[in-house]
Parts: structure tokens; C-alpha cells; sequence
């Protein structure tokens, strides 16, 4: 079989005997060994229904072949000991996965960069319904409205969460939802339903067309999909870990993001278990951490080795709290640092956490250390709330009025997605809070000393700290974060101290070598 770098390839097998529940009781994996490097990769297999397995690999390297052979728990001929070839040819595509490979935490560890070094920026979204409630024909409105906007990610619940959720197994139907795991309800994770990731695999493939990665939180730990008894604090942290290699086996060998803890305390079992059984798994390193609830330390398992990211929530009320982000930042060993969940969007009340209000958000948690990028979240939106009339769900965390399609189109959204834009190809790389070279309360800057980012909230002159003012690129740009737009530009004097803008507007000011 010819394959291309970075693009993932699926390998088939027929198990020759019979069990009894197969998800729990056999495991299955292949070895690929790189010629003529001798890099050896191990991925993990996963049942796919009846008699099937599956495997799916893709090369981070552009040229050689690999060689594989399998291996298996039980003695099946038709699982273990199988072998076979793959020749790498010349890559077609330009996409940027194909191109840079996938992400992985930076050399410092505060931010995202593609396996060959490019510098990235997460910019998500947050759909956590979506995985057990969208149909085919709603991703594909959806992931164009998102990329359109600049979106390059989104946060998804694999399955729903909560143990006494009711509704019928309709995806189209009021309260309706798709089922991962047959015993949820029961608090456990053995009877797996393979056509519920069959379709999730089509709406990760959509996203996937659109230049969108998966952020896979495996069972909430938090307040779920309703707030009725989340499964991820009750399952046995084994099955939870088996389910985490599951993940890693059916969509690891594409873009990916393991969100391995959600709203919870971080100090659940469970995380820890699934952490472990994602580093031991994934053979490409992608990035995997924790996202907490509004009142957490944040900063459990920060030693972990599993652990890449640490992420708040500063909850739905509606206030900025950069704070949070920057008290994670100063936390060691180093972790990649966000905010994972703002004030969504019209939560609750019309005008709450609206417009402007996101953008500000987002370049406030930036500057404060969010570095490894920004996130948001829309009332009823995050729900999948199938229309404005849908009943059954916590007013609280609804926009009044509105399904999921009206809250795609929140003016906020807008302004998150131009953050990623507006940063492109900068070496963004690493970035740290930086206030002593500007009068200015935000800023960033990289450590080559090639790049410094500053947000005003109100625009006006960025004045520079005559003592430290030499350290400042002197090419600089002025950016309308409301629109992208560039309203100035130039190279400051030698002996200039200030970066002109007239004020009474958000800005973000950008002086680089160059």
C-alpha cells in the first residue's frame, strides 16, 4: 500500500474466534518499524463491531516504507502475527496538517507547534454536544460557519455524560440523543455501540475537511450535558483508561487533542488513569490535559508526564477574569495554559458575555499567559439544542430563543475567530507576559525578542518604557481586533517612544523584526 506523510491510513482484520463482549475482553495492536531510520511506532487497534478490528497509522515521515506486524492479548490467527508493508510517496495535498504534521506542545511547553516546528495557535470552539446530537447535514453547516470564522478546533463530549439523561435515540427528535456506551446510565463503560463512533467517525471527518481538530473530552466530570449525574466521576478509572485507548486508537492517527479531565477538580481518579493509558498509547505525542471547573486550583497532577495543558473555566456570570490564567502560568513544571470556558455567549440572558465582550476576553486571557490559545462558547449552541422551543434543558445556560443554529451566528464568535488570523504566520512560539517594555497593562513577548504583542482595550498612543524601548522591534502594525483590518503601520524611530494610534477603539499593536 503507497501512503503519504501525515495522512492516516486504515488497516482491516478478521478475528477467527468468537467472544464474548470483544471491546473488553481482547486487545489488539501493531508494531510499524521505519526503514531505513528504524523508528518504531506502536498503535493500538480498536473493535469496530462483529468480528472486525481495525488500525489506523499515518507517517510522520515523508520517505522510506514501514513495515508492520501485529499482536494480540489472545492467540487469533486472524488478530496477531499479520504483517504487511507501507511505501511512503510524494505527499498531494497542501493542506497545513499534511504539510506541518500534527500538533504537539512546544519546545517550552506553553504553547503549540505542528511536528515540524511551525508555530500554531489554538483557536476553538466549544459544541460539546455535538458528537451525540448533530447529524451529518449539521456539521457541515456548522464546521463552515467555524472555519469561515477563523476556528481551527472545537471541544466535544465523545459520548453524553449523564447517567439519568432521557430521550429517544434520535438525533432529529426533542431531548432525543445518540448512545456511546450501552451501560452509562449505569455508571459503567463496558458495552461499547460501534455504530455510534461509525458516525461519529463521518462528523470528525467533516470537521476534519474543514481544518478543525477534535478536542475529545472522553466522559465530563462536571455539570455534563444537564446536569443529571455526569458518568465520568462514577465509572471505574480502568474502564475509563480502556475507553481513553480507544479514543487514541479510532482517532489518534489524525489531528487531535485529548481533553482528559472536564469541569471537575482535576484530582478525579479517573484523569489521572486515562492520562497514563494516552501517554502509554499515543504514539505522536499530541497534546492531553485537563480543562477544570470555575472553582478549582488548577494545578492538579502539574508533575504528571502525561500532562501537557492545564486549562480554568472562569465560569458564566459574565466577568473577566485574566487572573485565573495568569496565577496558572506561574505554575511549575510548565504547562501549556488557556482558558477553556468564558462566559458563553448570551448564557442565560440576552446580552450577556456579548459581542465585543468575547474578543476582549480573548485577547485579555492571551496576554495574561493563555498562550497556548483562545476558546469560546454559545449559549444553547453548546447544548446541540436542536431548536429555540426544545424543552428539558437548564435555562441558565441557554440563549433565550434560540437553537443551536441561531447561536452560530453570535456576533462574538467573530471576533475570537479573527485572534488566530490576526497572529498568523508570527513566531509565536513560547510568547510570555511582558510589562515592563510598554506602559500598557497587556502585552507578549517571544523569546528571540523578534516579537512583541500588545491589546488596548481602548486603543490610543502605546507609550514605551524609554529605559527598555530598544528591546521593541521597531516595524510595527495597528490592528482593528474587531475587524482585522491593519489602521497604521510603519518603522519607529530610534529615538521614538511611542506607537501612534488616535484611541476610542480596541487595538492590538504588533512591532516585529522585519
Amino acid at each position: 500500500m503507497n501512503i503519504e506523510v501525515w495522512r492516516q491510513y486504515e488497516l482491516s482484520f478478521t478475528a477467527e474466534h468468537t467472544y464474548a463482549n470483544p471491546y473488553t475482553d481482547v486487545q489488539v495492536w501493531a508494531d510499524f518499524t521505519h526503514e531505513p531510520t528504524g523508528t518504531v511506532l506502536r498503535r493500538p487497534a480498536f473493535w469496530d463491531g462483529g468480528s472486525t478490528w481495525r488500525i489506523r497509522f499515518a507517517s510522520p515521515l515523508s520517505e522510506g516504507r514501514w513495515s508492520w506486524r501485529t499482536d494480540s492479548s489472545v492467540d487469533d490467527p486472524g488478530l496477531a502475527g499479520r504483517t504487511g508493508e507501507l511505501t511512503l510517496v510524494p505527499a498531494e495535498s497542501a493542506d497545513r496538517f499534511l504539510s506541518h504534521g500534527f500538533w504537539r506542545m512546544s519546545p517550552g511547553g506553553r504553547s503549540l507547534v505542528h511536528a515540524d516546528g511551525a508555530p500554531a495557535l489554538l483557536v476553538a470552539d466549544t459544541a460539546w454536544g455535538l458528537p451525540w446530537r448533530a447529524t451529518e447535514d449539521d456539521v457541515r453547516v456548522y464546521a463552515a460557519d467555524r472555519a469561515e470564522k477563523g476556528f481551527n478546533a472545537v471541544l466535544m463530549m465523545s459520548v453524553q455524560p449523564d447517567m439519568h439523561a432521557r430521550g429517544p435515540r434520535d438525533r432529529t427528535a426533542d431531548e432525543g440523543f445518540d448512545i456511546g456506551f450501552e451501560d452509562l446510565k449505569d455508571g459503567r463503560l463496558d458495552q461499547l455501540n460501534p455504530a455510534y463512533f461509525q458516525y461519529l467517525d463521518k462528523l470528525v471527518a467533516i470537521l476534519g475537511e474543514r481544518g478543525i481538530v477534535p478536542v475529545l473530552q472522553p466522559v465530563f466530570q462536571g455539570f455534563g450535558w444537564k446536569g443529571r449525574s455526569v458518568a465520568g466521576t462514577v465509572v471505574p478509572p480502568e474502564e475509563y483508561a480502556r475507553y481513553c485507548r480507544y479514543l487514541v486508537a479510532r482517532y489518534g492517527a489524525r489531528p487531535v487533542i485529548y481533553l482528559v479531565g472536564a469541569d471537575g477538580s482535576g484530582e478525579e481518579p479517573q484523569i489521572a488513569a486515562g492520562g497514563r493509558e494516552i501517554e502509554e498509547w499515543d504514539a505522536y505525542g499530541q497534546p492531553c490535559g485537563i480543562h477544570y471547573r470555575p472553582h478549582a486550583r488548577n494545578g492538579a497532577h502539574q508533575d504528571a508526564a502525561w500532562l501537557d495543558f492545564q486549562w480554568c473555566q472562569t465560569g458564566h456570570r459574565g466577568e473577566h477574569a485574566p487572573e485565573r490564567v495568569a496565577d496558572m502560568w506561574r505554575n511549575e513544571p510548565v504547562k501549556g495554559v488557556a482558558n477553556g470556558e468564558p462566559t458563553y455567549e448570551n448564557s442565560g440572558a440576552t446580552g450577556k458575555g456579548a459581542g465585543w465582550w468575547q474578543g476582549h476576553e480573548a485577547w485579555s486571557n492571551l496576554c495574561a499567559g493563555g498562550t497556548m490559545g483562545v476558546v469560546y462558547g454559545a449559549g444553547s449552541l453548546w447544548q446541540w439544542r436542536l431548536h429555540a422551543e426544545e424543552p428539558d434543558h437548564d435555562p441558565y445556560f441557554l440563549a433565550p430563543g434560540c437553537g443551536w443554529r441561531e447561536a452560530l451566528d453570535f456576533e462574538g464568535s467573530r471576533y475570537v475567530g479573527l485572534v488566530g488570523r490576526i497572529l498568523d504566520g508570527l513566531p509565536t512560539t513560547d510568547m510570555r507576559p511582558e510589562w515592563e517594555l510598554a506602559i500598557a497593562p497587556r502585552g507578549l513577548m517571544d523569546g528571540a525578542g523578534t516579537l512583541y504583542i500588545s491589546y488596548g482595550e481602548h486603543g490610543g498612543p502605546l507609550r514605551l518604557v524609554p529605559a527598555t524601548a530598544g528591546a521593541v522591534p521597531r516595524s510595527y502594525r495597528v490592528i482593528d481586533p474587531r475587524t482585522g483590518e491593519t489602521v497604521a503601520e510603519g518603522v519607529r524611530g530610534a529615538d521614538d517612544l511611542a506607537i501612534p494610534d488616535e484611541g476610542g477603539a480596541p487595538r492590538v499593536y504588533i512591532c516585529y523584526d522585519g
